[in-house]
């Protein structure tokens, strides 16, 4: 009775580290989705073609594209941790800048200079999450992080509708405010990932991290497993493009774009302009007809949970390939068919509903933990330098190509082909190229890719 409750203890002191550095998973949500409910108003206001439409989109992006880039010696040189905290310093110059901004280049600027906290955050916080986390925790663990991501996702559209009615853009990015200062003050009581601290040589404290997380037997096992597998690893960049690290780089950097250019973020990014462009009133009403989309998605987070855990990360990720193809299908026979507006909210919770229970917290996950512990660092940012550089192509093309369908055939609906396209040939690469990766233990991972 004791041991479970000392076992209940642990596990709840890990959701409590994994709840505060999945905060900037919240941000990345928050900030790249409170741009979707200001752009009604950002249109108006800076007169916007539908290039400019993409590029104060894609703006956060493009830092975002930096960040990774940053990372690769923050992650590595002070620490996990503390690339968080440089993470949510650039959040709130962010915040500040773009409430204040007088013109749509100054407001791109500090749009940009958030990006750059978002690819900080994005990729360090999975990194932590996942180096702390016990084997058969991991994948639930980092998904607290999409959760997190989802939650800031629909906090923006709450906050982006009530304050739709003034129109006041201005507020609706002042408000990231709040939970970037939250960020700062749990990050200074939260450890450093343990499998940094043995890399630098701070052995004792890596230990009483892992004996809180796993207890002292359990502790002591891990705490020597590290030791050996960083001690046979090499560290430099020339070791990501060797054997299974080779392999490993790839296959993380095809699925990470694939999450990025399937054509559901674009749903997410753009719902009230797409809800707009059907037929819906703009402003406050096309902002109010995307909530569904968005609260849905947060119960499809909270049902993965149990899925990462019950079910492979292969087959889960297939299903979710194929549902997310089928929902842009529905998508592309509704806007053919001129059918009524309302009725594409059906292919967007389908699409985003797939996308939210498997690619979504899934593409972390996996990328999170195929990784040796002394590339880690380093493979991630790669990783995320072509994720981010994906997702600042497609929000920076999507109104643009939507805007060409729609004046040489009348509706978008080929652009969605093209996104189902892209959605089933996922199931193919998933199939072929990912490993299972479920249970196994960080360390053991480099022997499962020679193998593969």
């Amino acid at each position: 009775m004791n041991e479970n409750r000392e076992k209940q203890r642990r596990l709840f002191y890990v959701y409590k580290i994994a709840l505060v550095a999945s905060v900037g998973g919240f941000l990345f949500g928050y900030d790249l989705v409170i741009i979707s409910g200001a752009l009604l108003f950002l249109e108006k206001h800076f007169h916007l073609t539908a290039a400019m439409k993409g590029f104060v989109v894609s703006s956060a992006l493009l830092g975002a594209i930096s960040g990774p880039l940053i990372g690769l010696w923050f992650a590595d040189r002070i620490g996990r941790r503390k690339t968080m905290l440089v993470a949510a310093l650039f959040f709130m110059v962010s915040t500040i800048g773009c409430a204040l901004a007088v013109s749509v280049w100054d407001f791109c600027f500090w749009r940009f200079l958030g990006g750059i906290g978002i690819g900080l955050a994005m990729m360090s916080s999975p990194i932590y999450i996942a180096e702390l986390a016990p084997a058969d925790q991991r994948g639930r663990l980092v998904n607290v992080n999409q959760l997190s991501n989802v939650i800031g996702i629909n906090m923006a559209v709450i906050v982006s509708y009530f304050l739709s009615f003034d129109g006041d853009w201005r507020w609706m990015f002042g408000s990231q405010g709040v939970p970037v200062l939250l960020l700062m003050v749990g990050l200074m009581l939260i450890p450093e990932s343990p499998r940094w601290l043995v890399e630098k040589g701070r052995l004792d404290e890596a230990l009483r991290i892992l004996t809180r997380i796993n207890g002292s037997r359990a502790a002591e096992i891990e705490f020597k497993e590290i030791e050996q597998a960083i001690a046979q690893e090499e560290g430099g960049f020339r070791d990501l493009f060797n054997g299974g690290n080779k392999r490993a780089l790839i296959v993380g950097t095809i699925l990470m774009v694939l999450s990025q250019v399937n054509g559901v973020n674009m749903m997410l990014l753009y719902a009230p302009t797409i809800l707009a462009q059907a037929g819906i009133s703009v402003g406050s009403s096309a902002i109010l007809s995307s909530i569904p989309v968005y609260l849905f998605i947060f119960v499809c987070t909270l049902l993965a949970f149990p899925l990462i855990r019950k079910y492979p990360r292969k087959g889960l990720l297939n299903f979710s390939f194929f549902l997310m193809g089928a929902g842009h299908v529905a998508m592309a026979v509704i806007l053919y068919l001129d059918m009524p507006p309302l009725s594409i909210l059906f292919p967007m919770l389908l699409a985003t509903g797939a996308f939210t229970l498997g690619l979504a917290p899934l593409s972390w996950v996996i990328v999170s933990e195929i990784f040796p512990n002394k590339i880690r660092g380093k493979a991630m940012g790669v990783v995320c330098f072509f994720l981010y550089a994906s997702s600042f192509a497609i929000a920076q093309v999507f109104p643009v190509m939507s805007e060409w369908f729609e004046n040489t055939y009348g509706n978008t609906a080929g652009m969605y082909l093209i996104f189902t396209a892209i959605c089933w040939s996922g199931v193919v690469f998933s199939w072929r190229m990912l490993p299972e990766t479920s249970g196994v233990r960080l360390e053991e991972l480099d022997k499962v890719w020679n193998r593969h």
